[in-house]
């Protein structure tokens, strides 16, 4: 697959999820915005109810003092018109009605004559009777108007003058109040727990429920007690839902798994798209990578089937000196032949998770020696020197012979490789004990690498790039293989460089001695 395809199937991918994210996190944005909207109407309209039934407990209270007053006072005059009756002598009073309001008294009397009396009086009044008794009717009637019209009169005077002078607490009962709340937020299908708290006109607290913190900055819902009272007198009910944010988001709770799927899918997609590229980097790197190897098998390879062929030559067996020279040419091929193919076989180390190795006991000086007296020569041959400052102290680490001497060799392949033409190729190879570790260093003058490549010089088939074209032949394994040897090693490794300064390889690995010493940090020289 072209890698332009691959962004453009990447870039359609992110637009489709980017989309589909922002359109679910718009809708539930809505909802919790609409739920927040249908929340606060709900308390609203139990606030405005709560407070009608406070206004209308308050005026219930008045009305029956009022009407208990009037009932005192009515009672009592009653009582005096009796007691006038009774020593009226000249009159037989069967019964009395007396009505008394503020705006005026209604007294009617139906005196009961003798018996042979009355019975000619009906007789001749029954037609006048029926009239005046409609209009008696209705007087009673007008009288008990006038009587209501003026207890509500008196009652509504008492609250405009008294009521409103009281303080709040003797108005209004809390545990009634709180009865109030619970039963219109019930009844607007709000069952969550609430806090209030009643505020006077100077804004401060007057009455609180026990968890109710003043300082809460979640949102508040407030309404005014006897909305009816001057500005200057009017009290406040405060109230907030300490649950609330808890009750909205549960409401729209099933849109939130929908946009965790998506996200997780947009990650799998995302990381999927960074495997694919890195696939398709290493499979790029490997294509080079076998040009690579069928470029350097090739060479060898030819000139073995070429010296092949010179050995037949009659000519060659009658030269000794000659015979030598195709000998060793053959020789060195050879040993060019199965180094690369060590360099095959190292790549395939990376398909396992852990290499198999066999680790003794050495002491790493020692080692390094070995190394060292085999490739001075090689070095010399360059026109180079190397020079080694190793560490007095015993220095034994565990590690695989084999593995650990190639990544020595590895390094300082590395240093002849990358040495500068105009410059004579210096190495220094220094041993430490630091603490219960053991620290190699090896330093080189070459070209050195740009400090944004440091990173990615110990991954696999990685090569530093000096333009179009790579001035040193190689596979990119040789760091990578270096890398995971020390790290199977219970090791680290880093590279420190400067641009045509010179590179720094560190590596530490465990100390296997019974003790370890701390020692001063050497300094790198350059």
């Amino acid at each position: 697959m072209k890698k332009s395809t691959i962004w453009l199937l990447a870039i359609i991918m992110a637009l489709t999820f980017s989309s589909l994210l922002y359109i679910q996190i718009k809708y539930i944005e809505n909802m919790v915005k609409m739920r927040n909207e249908q929340f606060s109407e709900a308390v609203k309209r139990s606030l405005y109810a709560v407070s009608s039934q406070l206004e209308q407990d308050e005026t219930k209270r008045y009305l029956a003092e009022d009407i208990e007053e009037n009932q005192k006072r009515l009672l009592s005059i009653e009582v005096g018109n009796v007691s006038a009756s009774k020593q009226w002598s000249g009159t037989s009073l069967d019964a009395t009605i007396s009505f008394n309001t503020q705006a005026g008294s209604f007294n009617a009397q139906d005196h009961i004559l003798p018996f042979s009396k009355k019975s000619t009086a009906s007789n001749a009044n029954r037609g006048s009777s029926i009239t005046s008794t409609y209009r008696d009717m209705q007087e009673i009637l007008k009288n008990q108007y006038l009587y209501q019209k003026g207890l509500l009169e008196n009652v509504i005077l008492n609250i405009l003058s008294t009521a409103r002078n009281r303080p709040i607490l003797e108005r209004i009962d809390t545990g009634t109040l709180t009865n109030y709340l619970k039963a219109e937020f019930k009844n607007n299908g709000l069952t969550i727990p609430f806090q209030f708290a009643i505020y006077d006109p100077k804004n401060k607290i007057v009455y609180a429920t026990s968890e109710y913190n003043p300082k809460e900055r979640g949102t508040k819902y407030s309404i005014n007690l006897f909305p009816n009272d001057p500005m200057k007198r009017q009290n406040q009910l405060m109230v907030y839902f300490p649950t609330k944010k808890d009750y909205i988001y549960s409401s729209v709770q099933f849109g939130f798994p929908s946009f965790s799927f998506t996200l997780i899918l947009l990650i799998t997609f995302i990381f999927t798209i960074f495997k694919l590229f890195r696939q398709k980097k290493l499979t790029e790197m490997k294509n080079d990578f076998i040009n690579n190897m069928t470029h350097e098998f090739k060479t060898p390879i030819s000139t073995i089937s070429l010296a092949a062929q010179m050995l037949k030559d009659s000519s060659v067996e009658k030269s000794p000196e000659m015979f030598r020279h195709i000998s060793t040419v053959i020789n060195d091929e050879t040993k060019r032949l199965r180094f690369q193919v060590e360099k095959v076989l190292q790549m395939s180390m990376f398909e396992h998770q852990k290499t198999m190795m066999k680790l003794t006991v050495l002491d790493v000086n020692t080692l390094i020696t070995e190394v060292l007296s085999t490739f001075k020569l090689k070095v010399e041959r360059f026109g180079g020197t190397i020079e080694a400052d190793l560490t007095p102290d015993d220095a034994c680490v565990e590690v695989d012979k084999m593995h650990f001497t190639n990544v020595i060799f590895n390094l300082l392949d590395n240093a002849i490789k990358y040495a500068r033409e105009d410059v004579p190729l210096q190495l220094h190879v220094r041993t430490r004990v630091d603490g219960n570790k053991v620290v190699v260093a090896i330093q080189d003058n070459g070209i050195g690498i740009k400090k944004e490549y440091l990173k990615k010089i110990f991954e696999r088939f990685y090569r530093v790039s000096t333009g179009n074209v790579h001035n040193v032949k190689g596979f990119g394994l040789g760091l990578a293989y270096v890398h995971k040897i020390v790290t199977d090693l219970k090791g680290t490794i880093r590279a420190e460089s400067e641009l045509n300064i010179g590179t720094t390889f560190i590596i530490t690995l465990p100390l296997k001695n019974d003790y370890g010493r701390k020692i001063e940090n050497f300094t790198v020289r350059r």
